[in-house]
């Protein structure tokens, strides 16, 4: 089978590897379309990870094989794959921090070397424990590969949004209208709340317009606070949901944001970053922050009902496709995207619409 291989920063070697081995209660997935997520870029162009190692782990595809002890999956039926499934039984899994969980954080999918997520290549093997615990997904009739693929992203931002306890009526500010952003967007429409969007490409403006904000302004617009005080009566949005890396949205945001409003950090800065702030403003305000990393178990099903019954129109994202031979070059247009680049999905084998 055909892998792209993680050799080193930056160093991505489209490779012949042998198809996994399976172990009595393993699945083979033959993979169709998986995503290019942020997370992956940053472990293929930062030293956060030894080498050799196969990323990717937005899959979606088909089953080619079993082994002998699996009894609830066949050859053929149409999967996404979850990477991360927790134990459910350690402090953090009975407290619903699942992410938190050791086994959760311990990626098993592979397509060789240290399991790292496997998606990039041909053919991944997803482990007993993940079979057996939520990990794989039917696909139903009627959805494209492409469209369940989302599921592990959608799930990301979900949990992002049931944590900032985000409810009809609220007005809530996301900064930044990449694929993240929209996909919030969305999300917030969808419970009922209104959007409002920032970014610095007018292109992105307009996208997040389309998708359903109810205002969208460049970030770098002198009077931005203004502006949506004057769409809020004056308090400020509820809740900011910052999906960009940025300390100047941060401040945005906490200026933006009313008293007794929340603003959560969705984005991952750089370990450097470090960002001074007054804790009188909280205090005084009551301004809450929260982080939210990765998915959650607990969101799986509703994730999955929002994707394939198209509660959201994740198809109104994509912007560009690529075969797996091309990886590199999805990678390099996603760190300097053009005016139209949002998520880009990848190929392994013939590159066509699934």
């Amino acid at each position: 089978m055909k892998a792209q291989v993680f050799r080193g920063v930056n160093q991505l070697s489209y490779e012949d590897l042998p198809i996994p081995e399976l172990a009595a209660d393993e699945v083979l997935v033959q993979v169709k379309v998986v995503g290019l997520c942020q997370s992956d870029i940053k472990k293929i162009r930062y030293p956060l990870y030894d080498p050799p190692r196969i990323f990717g782990h937005e899959t979606a595809g088909v089953i080619a094989a079993v082994g002998n002890e699996v009894t609830d999956w066949a050859v053929g039926q149409r999967v996404v794959v979850m990477h991360h499934i927790p134990c459910m039984h350690c402090a953090y899994c009975l407290n619903e921090n699942y992410s938190m969980c050791h086994v959760y954080k311990t990626v098993t999918t592979t397509a060789g070397f240290l399991p790292s997520g496997g998606g990039f290549a041909d053919y991944v093997k997803v482990p007993g424990h993940i079979v057996r615990h939520g990990g794989l997904i039917p696909i139903p009739e009627g959805v494209s590969f492409e469209q369940a693929s989302f599921v592990e992203p959608t799930n990301c931002c979900l949990k992002a949004v049931k944590k900032a306890a985000i409810a009809p009526g609220q007005t809530v500010l996301i900064t930044g209208a990449g694929p993240i952003g929209l996909m919030f967007i969305m999300l917030v429409n969808h419970f009922g709340a209104r959007a409002i969007a920032t970014d610095l490409l007018p292109s992105r403006i307009a996208k997040a317009m389309d998708v359903g904000a109810e205002a969208a302004f460049d970030a770098r617009d002198p009077d931005l606070v203004g502006k949506i005080h004057g769409l809020t009566g004056g308090l400020g949005v509820d809740v900011s949901l910052l999906a960009v890396p940025s300390d100047k949205a941060f401040f945005q945001a906490l200026d933006c944001t009313r008293k007794g409003g929340k603003i959560l950090f969705f984005a991952e800065f750089p370990d450097e970053v470090e960002i001074p702030l007054n804790p009188n403003v909280l205090y005084r305000r009551e301004i809450d922050l929260l982080g939210s990393y990765s998915s959650s178990y607990r969101l799986q099903a509703l994730s999955c009902d929002l994707v394939f019954n198209q509660r959201i129109d994740v198809n109104a994202l994509i912007s560009d496709r690529y075969g797996l031979a091309d990886l590199a070059t999805a990678v390099e247009q996603a760190v300097a995207p053009t005016p139209e680049t949002y998520k880009i999905l990848i190929y392994p084998g013939q590159l066509t619409r699934a």
